[in-house]
């Protein structure tokens, strides 16, 4: 007595349901339409808060909405930097890349961290695949240049940020394919300029540029960096 029935529903469960039956209006209204998703922040560094994002990735599909998630992975690329004696430097929040540290940089992006959020897709049963910017021709970048104001002379200079890019095109074809099919495709925003030169890009432009070459109906930006609010926050 006073045990609780093995058929007694899974309260999480209970709240999933309660979730997914108030947001089922408005799922259907974006039946058919692209979601464009920048995947980073803490969810990336937590294996609970990754399955979440995982499954809620493979519901979209599964009820007609196609998402692509774009990934970030700054601290996983830092951290990877220090194990290897290699300092990071950083203007205005945009790490300065040489050669060594785009090499490092695609690596982890398109290597162990892409790979990660695949098989989380997948364990959560989906079907997912991953690709960076030069796959398919997908993304083509040209090298990013900063200015800053010197306080004291009041000139602004031009600050070399390395290997670091920005979209300057956006070949959606493939994506397209993929739209027709089960295939979550999930981004590493590394790409390359027409010369065939790797840059790191930063995944919230790069987010930002795939969603506008495919007209997706949402770009949602998943990130705990300050700075990206709702319009709705109070000030």
């Amino acid at each position: 007595m006073g045990k609780e029935s093995s058929n007694s529903p899974n309260p999480v469960d209970l709240a999933k349901a309660e979730t997914l039956v108030e947001a089922l209006p408005y799922l259907r209204a974006y039946a058919g339409k692209t979601f464009v998703i920048k995947y980073g922040g803490n969810a990336m560094g937590s294996d609970s808060l990754s399955d979440s994002f995982a499954q809620d990735v493979v519901l979209l599909k599964r009820i007609g909405i196609h998402p692509v998630v774009v990934h970030g992975g700054g601290p996983q690329i830092g951290n990877m930097l220090g194990r290897l004696g290699i300092a990071s430097n950083f203007v205005d929040g945009l790490r300065v890349t040489d050669a060594e540290t785009a090499e490092v940089a695609e690596m982890v992006l398109a290597g162990s961290i892409n790979k990660d959020v695949v098989s989380s897709i997948n364990r959560a049963g989906g079907t997912a695949v991953g690709l960076c910017g030069k796959d398919a021709h997908l993304v083509t970048v040209k090298r990013l240049t900063r200015t800053k104001r010197d306080p004291e002379s009041n000139i602004e200079r031009v600050i070399d940020l390395g290997f670091v890019g920005e979209p300057d095109g956006v070949d959606p074809t493939f994506l397209e394919m993929l739209r027709l099919s089960n295939v979550i495709p999930v981004i590493a925003p590394v790409a390359a300029d027409e010369h065939g030169q790797t840059y790191n890009v930063n995944a919230d432009t790069m987010a930002g540029a795939i969603a506008g070459a495919l007209k997706a109906a949402r770009l949602f930006l998943l990130t705990d960096v300050p700075g990206v609010l709702s319009k709705s926050r109070s000030s």
